[in-house]
């Protein structure tokens, strides 16, 4: 495995940022940062008075809380599968 890396520039909300990637990652990041640069021009669009920190924390706060929701909705998920399969288990167990 290669260390190398590349920089990459990405623009949010009207700067410019560079960060060093893996070559396999670039595409990833550029679609991250085009994902976040849309989050926070929406957030800046809604409050045009807000300071670029406060724009890039509410944007963090957001995907933060949408990355917690999942996570509760994916291990609930796994729970009632993992209920289902044992339950399903116990029902061939009785039939043999």
């Amino acid at each position: 495995m290669s260390n190398e890396t590349h920089s990459v520039n990405v623009q949010l909300i009207g700067y410019e940022y560079r960060f060093a990637c893996q070559p396999a990652e670039r595409d990833e990041l550029l679609e991250a940062s085009q994902s976040l640069n849309e989050r926070m021009e929406a957030i800046r669009e809604r409050g045009k008075h807000l300071s670029l920190e406060a724009v890039a924390i509410m944007a963090a706060l957001n995907l933060s809380h949408e990355l917690l929701r999942q996570q509760r909705e994916s291990a609930e998920m796994d729970a009632a599968v993992s209920h289902q399969a044992r339950d399903l288990l116990q029902k061939i167990d009785a039939v043999l």
